[in-house]
């Protein structure tokens, strides 16, 4: 008969991905996680098979609170071109002590693997392309309701916005950057409200 796990998994990789949000792969240490979790070194790897592996399912965990997030917002109803500047306009007023880190994880993720890691580097490519997938879809729904003007191409605008999204959030990580970000991020909001049909 199989053991039964000791431990709250849900809870242990909560405390893992912002550990490794927080630090990033390569300077987050056993004894790191060892503490974080309240896991001895077996038994992270039994339940997750190694540092890598615990890694990608954090970041699975955070890619999709993220996607939540964008989806929690967007069933408000309502304009679609709003829901996305409301989403905008949420994350630039998160405070500094309220995450980890104000950067996006999959974004440092992406910046601390080589460019030829076919794991981590690769899973945070496409954990980014499914959230630029879910813009898409919501632009697309905006563009079908009449919303979003019909010469628009909601391919390239998920880039843009993605773009946008990303700088935004690697500017709210400078030190000096807590006044100033709610303001950028409402700058970026405006402009995406400003797309709308009825605001030409």
């Amino acid at each position: 008969m199989a053991r039964q796990a000791t431990y709250d998994r849900d809870k242990v990789l909560k405390s893992a991905m912002d550990l490794f949000w927080a630090k990033g792969f390569h300077a987050t240490s056993l004894k790191d996680l060892e503490n974080a979790l309240d896991m001895r070194p077996g038994s992270i790897y039994a339940a997750f098979g190694s540092k890598e592996g615990l890694y990608a399912e954090a970041l699975r965990l955070y890619s999709g609170r993220t996607q939540a997030g964008l989806a929690e917002v967007m069933a408000e109803g309502g304009s679609k071109l709003k829901g996305i500047a409301d989403y905008i306009r949420l994350l630039g007023g998160q405070r500094r002590a309220e995450v980890p880190s104000r950067a996006c994880m999959l974004v440092k993720t992406i910046l601390e693997m080589p460019d030829d890691d076919p794991n981590l580097r690769g899973l945070a490519e496409d954990l980014i392309d499914q959230m630029e997938a879910a813009l898409t879809e919501v632009l697309r729904q905006a563009q079908a309701e009449g919303e979003l003007p019909a010469s628009a191409d909601p391919v390239r605008l998920a880039g843009q916005i993605q773009t946008q999204l990303i700088g935004l959030r690697a500017y709210a990580q400078r030190i000096h950057a807590e006044g100033r970000i709610a303001q950028v991020a409402e700058d970026i909001a405006q402009n995406i409200e400003a797309l709308s049909v009825e605001a030409a």
